[in-house]
This record gives structure tokens, C-alpha cells and sequence, in this order.
């Protein structure tokens, strides 16, 4: 079992994990335990604040006389500065909280994506208590994975030897009227007035429903919000203004029903408001009201008990709020253009939102846990779990949104610190589904590909131009005019690194069980592209291309270079799989032919007997170019080949050198007599991976953008492909130096920033799992195999086997492998195996069970080679439904 790792609130200042669904915006809770980062208003904003909200303790004793105020935060202290990040903002409004309610000694979080475990740590309290927080996450699921909620369990323990009784609060400020840009000063914001709070009451749940009636319903800022706390004997306050108001309200409660004696006796009454302004309307011009509800606990010395509470939202009306690429557009005028969200379909109100989850508390969270035991119970290392359970948190920040049809549209991340220069501090960046840098992304995928199979959906049938190209950003609402024969920007021209990606993801989501169906539609349109690029850049059919390419590095690739070439290679192996699949026999020899003529010609122009160059016409300028330099990205395409089981590219025994290159002279174990000639990604001590250098030099006076950056989605890509060649040391070493400089001190844990916050490259990480287990599962021939890296994981030591982590498209669990055989347990989904691939020889027939019941009968073949042994069914194959297990006994 791997434990999170421990974060304590004077050493990561830095470190939030978010709180929301899938398309919904999300809060974070630090390991301060303070509620930060608020963008609930379809917009990103990661210094958003909502003053007066927090969870707060009074706890009471009679004997001897004991009477405390806390708020279940620690004091959090600003950092000096750190390059393009804030996630360390500590909100001016806290200091008003804590003269209110005095902070705890320290709290320290343990965080496994998508839980949160925030322990207080304060010898002088003599309560216990730690949080749990959490927002539903079930992989393929997207729905119960899309909730506008945050859900938190508060444990009380006593640890005194004397009976405690005393009050748990839960605050919320009314934001409804907000716009998400400006923060608002204490109660105070332009958008405030007319605000209301009230409160609804179901079985032992009381809720704070914050509302303001004076909004249209059809306004972008419409919307609601709720906290709802369990317990019986419940008070609240509807309206205050300050800390201190509610501070005060709170010291004078009574627990209702407690004796003089301060035994235990049955909480009776409750439901009233406590104290009060006076005044229940609706708020002035420009301001608006907190609330509160508090619930009585009373606990004999020892005793523990739990109180849980939910933090819902819904703000249906997304509209277009962020300036598109390509023309301008004068002549729509004052036009907003409205998307919608997906979640409001199901929560128009928060209040559904409550009603939901707590009804199904136990089941949302239960599927939320098996999916954390799924990688935290695995032979995994500590680390590389955490890190993989995170690659789900952009999903679920402002990056991604589902608008009101289903369709999911993704920014490349979110404007914050990292922005400033272009964009400014608020909103999403570069938008929208920017195909060259999703080409990086493969946890969506994985993780829920029905909405992964949405952005391929809109890249073939609104992206597409007639010419057959894929223009790299999209226009939402998708009935406007797209981004054809016009500039586009951030590259100029369309990206040909994200068509070439089209063609492998279309293949990838296939294997995952797109269906024949679906890839019988897409594959006239995969046609015209391939068409496209070939008449553009390798008109003679050299399988080389040339002239000038649009990459991700926002400016122009030229001659001829490994970057594109290795995409176009996989593209192409991509491409003749998709056309044996369709029996297009003349389109597989045209890719196939291809191939081989671009992979020969690539490696024997571009190989240096170290790594693969860039090599330019004696007409090309070198401007923004790396010429004779390694660049980093020099074999993403062996990469994704990789990933789709389409075998190498170019020669083995030159990716594995070339890999080694790109370690030994781009990763840098510290930074601090680096020059950064664009962003800082990283500095002083820290280490990473540099996007290209010189070794022998050669660098051009201005070298290919971005050159001296450190990218985490890139740093994921070549680690995960260190491990995939078996380089163990090499890919460990990116990956760790990735993960120190995201330890919470300085960076967030749950942040990988680039462009923007939680910037969409970053999800390569996925890669680091596949790589890992070996795993490569083919839907519609009905195969799944495993290939651990040796080395990496360790078996249990009292069995002898390893456990890991599989995913597939229809479903996920574990798969065990032992000597003496192997174990594969279907937690959520159902899997249907025509074949399966193990490590190890059978040395016999093995006995096949599911559940328990042999399987013998319909084995079909056991089949052993030089890298395993693969069983076989035959067609239809066998199913394995959620909660089933089958086993493999090699004795």
C-alpha cells in the first residue's frame, strides 16, 4: 500500500489541490487547509477569493473550564516570488479571519488525487480533527465525474480526559452577482446587491442556499450556491458581514440539550437562527451577506464522530468570454454568443447538486476510493502513483469545459502568473482545443474517452477545411465560420505537428473502442488530410517532408528535422492500420511505401552518430531553427508509435542512443548559471529537462523557440520513452527532478504550468503508466498484454507479485503478476479478451478460471515466445464484468 506523501503547512505553501467536476470550475484546498483558488464562474481565475468562507471549531468543557474559537486553517506565510507561478498567494482577507478566529498551530496534507487529507496538528486543542476532502471522480464516467461539488468529512476526536461538547461551522460568502474577474473586498463587489440566503432543511441535512434575484436568469453571472452541513440540532446565521460578527453569534451558543454535568444526552430542538443583523432582505447595492450553519457535537474523553458537509455550485450560462485567434469580427457587434455547461443539464441549481450527493454519498465516494486503491494499493512507486493519480486535475480545472451540447472544448491551460506577458491573469489561455499542444495529452483519453472521441469528433467535422487541413484552434459555438485560409496565430499557419496528430489520435481512439462504425465515418476525412499533407510537404512521395512547417513551438519548422519527421513516420504506420481496418488495401501500400522510404531517408540524413540533427536547404534561414543542436523532441513520434504498439520508426539501436543524448545534454541538475532567454520554468537548484542545447555548438543566433524553457509535458514524453526503451535511470531521473520542483515549497503539486496554469501538455504523464506496466490493449481485436519495465516496480514481499494499475477503454482495475501465475480483476467497466499477453512462460497449459469457475473449455490456444505467453479465446472472446477476477495458475 503506498501512503500519500506529507505536506505541511509551513513547508508547502505553495501546494492546493483542486475541488470540482469535470467542466464545472473548481475551488482548492491548500495544505494550510484554506479554501483558495476560487473560478466557480465559467471563468479561470487562480487568485480568485471568497472571503468569509471557511470551516470553523468551538469547542467547550466544563471541568475543568475550557472554552475555544478555532478556524481549521494554519497560518500561511508569502514566499518570495517564483517565476510564473502563485499558487503561494496568501488572500489579505485571512488576516481579518484570524483576529476573528485564531488559526491552528499547523495542519499537514496528505493529498492522492481526488482525495484530500488534512490532518490539524495543535498540541494546545484538545480536539482532534482532521478533513477529508474530495469531488467524485470515477474514470469513464464522466457525468458522476463531472458534480459541481466539494464534499469534506470532519473528524472529531477527544483527547482530553473530560467530556467536550462545542459547535462546527461551515461559512459561505453569497457570490452570486460576481463576475469572477474582480475579487470581492470583505462583502463588497460591484456585482453584489440584491443578494439573499436561506435555508432548506431534508431529513439531517441543513442547507445555506445563496441566491440574488435581481440577476436575469439568462445573465452569465445567474446562478447559485449552497453549503449544506449534516447533523441534528443545526443553527444558523443568514447574514453578517465580518468574521467577527459571526465569531461573537458563535460564542453564545449553547449545545442544545447537554446538562449542567456535561454528560451525554440526545441533541434536541435546533433550526434557529442565532443573532443576526436584523436584516433578511436582499443586500444593498454593491454588497452582499455570508452565512453560516453550525451543528452541536458533544464527545466523552476518547470518543470520536464525523460531520460532513458539501460545497455545491451551478452557474449555467457559459458564454464566449475570451478573445478568439484568427480575424476580428466588427461586424457581430454586441453579440454574445452563448455555450452553456453540461453539468447545468443535470444541476440547474445547487441545490440538486446537494440533494444528489448527499443521497449517494457512499457510493460517490466509494467509486472515487476504489479508483484511489486502484493506484495507491499497487506495487507502484510512492511517487510515480501520486503523480499519475494527478494527471486527471486539469480535466477538472478551467482548462476543460463541456458545453451545453456535450461537446468538450480545452484552452491550453489557464491564464494566471505565467500569462501575464500576452494574456493577462484571467480567463483561458490560447484558446481553444489547440491540436499541437493536445497532441501531448493522452490522460483524457485514457481516463474518459467518450470525451476525448468529442474533440476528434469536432476536429473531422467542423474543423476540417475542404482542402482536407485541420486548422489548430476551433471556434465555439461550432456554427460559426472556422479558422479556414485565414491567419490563425500562435503558429500563424495551421500547426502541421497537430494534424499529424489527428491522424494518430483518431487510430488511438479506435484501439480504445471507438468502434467501425465511427471510423467508417471519419475515414474519407482521414483521407483528405493524409492527401493534404502530402501535396504540401512531400509531393514526390520521398517520405520526407519539407518546406515550411507550423509547430507547437509557435513559429515555423523548416528543412528537414526529426521533430515532424518522426510524427509523419507514425502518423503514416497510424494511417495503414486504420486502412487494413477499413480494407482500403491501395491507401495501406500508399502509407506503407511511404514509411519506408521516409524512415531510410530520415535516419541516414539526420543521424549524427549521436542523435538526430536538423538540416537545413543551403536557401533556408536558420532564424528559429536548432540546426546541428538536440533538441528534445527529437523522436516524439517514436513516442507515440510506442504508445499505439506500431513498432520503431527509425533503428532501434539509434532511438535508444539518441534518448541517451537527449538526458546527457539537455537535463540540467540545477539552474543557476543558466540563461533563460524566455519564460522560467525553472531555476536556481531546481532540474529539468532543457527543450534543446548545442553540444557541439552551432547554436543559431536566434535559436528555435523556446529553447532554454523546461516543459513538463515534454519532460513526461521523454521520460515516459526512456522507459519504454528500458532506460530506467534516465527516464527516473526526468521524472523526480519534475516532481522536486513541484514539492509544494515553491510550486504546486497539482500544477504543472506552462502557457498558463494547469497548462494541457502536462497530461503526457499518462504515458509514465503505460510505459510502466507495458500494457497495450487493441478493443476491436479484443487483445490486452502486459510488459512491466524491469527494475521499477517491486513485488510484495510476502508473494512475490506485483499489482498494478490497467485502463482500458471500456474498463480499468489490476492486474497481478506472480511466478506462479496472474490475476486480473475488473473494478469498474467490462472487458471482453479475445487474447492475453503475459510476462513469463506457462511451461504448461495453464488453468484459466473466472471467478472461480474454470475456463478451460473455451481457451482457445497458450501460445509462448522469446518476450511471453499470450492466451487465446475465440471470437466473441470471454467478458470480464465489473467485480469479477480472472485468474491464470501456471502450477
Amino acid at each position: 500500500m503506498t501512503e500519500a506523501s506529507v505536506l505541511d503547512s509551513g513547508a508547502a505553501p505553495a501546494a492546493a489541490l483542486p475541488l470540482g467536476g469535470i467542466g464545472t470550475g473548481n475551488l482548492a484546498i491548500g495544505a494550510d487547509g484554506a479554501l483558495r483558488q476560487w473560478q466557480l464562474h465559467n471563468l479561470g481565475n487562480h487568485l480568485g477569493e471568497l472571503p468569509n468562507t471557511f470551516f470553523a471549531l468551538r469547542y467547550s468543557g466544563l471541568q475543568p473550564p475550557v472554552d475555544g474559537l478555532r478556524v481549521l486553517q494554519a497560518r500561511s506565510f508569502a514566499t518570495e516570488p517564483v517565476p510564473m507561478v502563485n499558487d503561494a498567494a496568501v488572500p489579505a482577507w485571512h488576516e481579518d479571519l484570524f483576529r476573528a478566529f485564531p488559526p491552528v498551530a499547523a495542519t499537514r496534507l496528505r493529498g492522492f488525487y481526488p482525495f484530500a487529507d488534512l490532518e490539524v496538528v495543535d498540541a494546545d486543542l484538545p480536539v482532534g480533527v482532521t478533513v477529508e476532502a474530495f469531488s467524485p471522480l470515477v474514470p469513464h464516467d464522466a457525468d458522476t465525474s463531472s458534480v459541481p461539488a466539494a464534499m469534506f468529512t470532519v473528524q472529531l476526536t477527544n483527547r482530553s480526559d473530560d467530556h467536550l461538547h462545542g459547535w462546527f461551522a461551515g461559512a459561505l460568502q453569497n457570490d452570486v452577482g460576481a463576475d469572477g474577474v474582480v475579487n470581492p473586498r470583505g462583502t463588497h463587489h460591484p456585482g453584489y446587491g440584491g443578494n439573499t440566503n436561506r435555508l432548506e432543511r431534508a431529513g439531517r441535512w441543513t442547507t445555506l442556499v445563496c441566491e440574488n434575484g435581481s440577476i436575469p436568469d439568462d445573465d452569465p453571472r445567474a446562478g447559485q450556491l449552497a453549503l449544506a452541513l449534516e447533523g441534528h440540532g443545526s443553527v444558523a446565521q443568514l447574514c453578517w458581514s465580518t468574521p467577527a460578527d459571526l465569531a461573537e453569534r458563535l460564542r453564545s451558543l449553547v449545545v442544545p440539550g447537554l446538562p449542567e454535568d456535561g454528560s451525554p444526552s440526545a441533541f434536541v430542538g435546533g433550526g434557529d437562527e442565532i443573532g443576526g443583523n436584523g436584516w433578511r432582505g436582499p443586500s444593498p447595492a454593491g454588497q452582499t451577506w455570508a452565512g453560516a450553519v453550525a451543528v452541536p457535537w458533544h464527545l466523552a474523553p476518547g470518543e470520536s464522530t464525523a460531520i460532513r458537509a458539501v460545497l455545491a455550485w451551478s452557474f449555467p450560462h457559459r458564454f464566449v468570454n475570451y478573445p478568439d485567434f484568427g480575424p476580428r469580427h466588427p461586424e457581430r457587434g454586441l453579440s454574445r454568443f452563448w455555450l452553456g455547461n453540461w453539468y447545468a443539464r443535470r444541476y440547474p441549481r445547487a441545490t440538486d447538486v446537494v440533494a444528489d450527493v448527499t443521497a449517494r454519498w457512499e457510493e460517490l465516494r466509494g467509486a472515487s476510493d476504489a479508483w484511489r486503491r486502484t493506484l495507491r494499493d499497487s506495487s507502484l512507486p510512492t511517487d510515480v502513483a501520486e503523480r499519475l493519480a494527478a494527471q486527471a486535475v486539469p480535466l477538472r480545472t478551467p482548462t476543460v469545459f463541456r458545453a451545453g451540447t456535450g461537446e468538450v472544448f480545452g484552452f491550453e491551460g489557464v491564464n494566471g502568473a505565467s500569462t501575464l506577458h500576452h494574456a493577462g491573469a484571467v480567463g483561458g489561455s490560447c484558446p481553444l482545443n489547440c491540436t499541437h499542444v493536445w497532441n501531448y495529452e493522452h490522460a483524457m483519453a485514457a481516463l474518459f474517452p467518450s470525451l476525448e472521441l468529442s474533440m476528434r469528433d469536432t476536429e473531422l467535422d467542423v474543423m476540417q477545411a475542404p482542402d482536407g487541413y485541420v486548422p489548430h484552434r476551433v471556434i465555439a459555438p461550432t456554427y460559426l465560420p472556422q479558422l479556414w485560409d485565414v491567419p490563425i496565430g500562435g503558429p500563424d499557419e495551421p500547426a502541421l505537428d497537430g494534424m499529424l496528430g489527428t491522424v494518430l489520435k483518431t487510430y488511438r481512439e479506435v484501439r480504445a473502442g471507438a468502434g467501425e462504425a465511427w471510423l467508417t465515418r471519419r475515414w474519407p476525412r482521414i483521407g483528405a488530410l493524409l492527401d493534404h499533407v502530402a501535396r504540401r510537404w512531400d509531393p514526390a512521395g520521398t517520405g520526407v517532408l519539407s518546406g515550411i512547417q507550423p509547430s507547437t513551438h509557435d513559429i515555423d519548422l523548416r528543412g528537414t528535422n526529426p521533430f515532424m519527421g518522426t510524427l509523419w513516420l507514425a502518423a503514416l504506420r497510424a494511417a495503414e492500420e486504420l486502412a487494413l481496418l477499413q480494407g482500403d488495401d491501395a491507401r495501406a501500400r500508399w502509407c506503407r511505401d511511404r514509411f519506408e522510404a521516409g524512415s531510410a531517408e530520415y535516419d541516414r540524413r539526420l543521424w549524427n552518430g549521436d542523435y538526430y540533427v536538423q538540416v537545413l536547404a543551403p536557401d533556408e534561414p536558420d532564424r528559429f531553427q536548432w540546426g546541428p543542436g538536440c533538441l528534445s523532441d527529437q523522436l516524439i513520434g517514436q513516442w507515440w508509435a510506442h504508445t499505439l504498439d506500431l513498432g520503431y520508426l527509425l533503428p532501434r539501436e539509434h532511438v535508444v542512443q539518441a534518448l541517451r543524448a537527449v538526458v546527457r545534454h539537455n537535463h540540467r541538475a540545477s539552474f543557476r548559471d543558466a540563461v533563460h532567454t524566455d519564460r522560467v520554468y525553472a531555476d536556481r537548484d531546481d532540474s529539468g529537462l532543457v527543450m534543446c542545447s548545442w553540444p557541439s555548438g552551432g547554436r543559431p543566433t536566434v535559436p528555435t523557440r523556446y529553447a532554454d524553457e523546461v516543459w513538463s509535458g515534454s519532460e513526461y514524453e521523454v521520460a515516459a520513452h526512456c522507459l519504454y526503451e528500458g532506460l530506467v535511470d534516465e527516464g527516473m531521473a526526468i521524472l523526480r527532478g519534475l516532481w522536486a520542483r513541484h514539492d509544494g515549497s515553491r510550486r504546486n503539486p497539482w500544477n504543472e504550468v506552462e502557457c498558463g496554469d494547469h497548462y494541457a501538455r502536462s497530461m503526457a504523464g499518462w504515458t509514465v503508466l503505460t510505459a510502466i506496466t507495458g500494457q497495450q490493449h487493441d478493443a476491436g481485436r479484443g487483445t490486452l498484454s502486459f510488459a512491466p519495465v524491469a527494475g521499477l516496480v517491486t513485488p510484495d514481499g510476502g508473494t512475490g507479485v506485483v499489482r498494478l494499475p490497467f485502463v482500458t477503454g471500456q474498463a480499468w482495475g489490476t492486474v497481478e503478476l506472480g511466478e506462479r501465475g496472474a490475476a486480473l480483476r475488473v473494478e469498474h467497466g467490462s472487458l471482453t479478451l479475445t487474447e492475453l499477453g503475459l510476462p513469463g512462460q506457462f511451461g504448461a497449459v495453464p488453468r484459466v478460471a473466472l471467478d472461480g469457475a474454470d475456463l478451460g473449455g473455451v481457451a482457445g490456444r497458450a501460445e509462448e515466445s522469446g518476450t511471453g505467453s499470450r492466451l487465446g479465446w475465440e471470437r466473441p472472446g470471454i467478458v470480464i464484468g465489473a467485480g469479477q477476477r480472472l485468474t491464470v495458475d501456471r502450477s
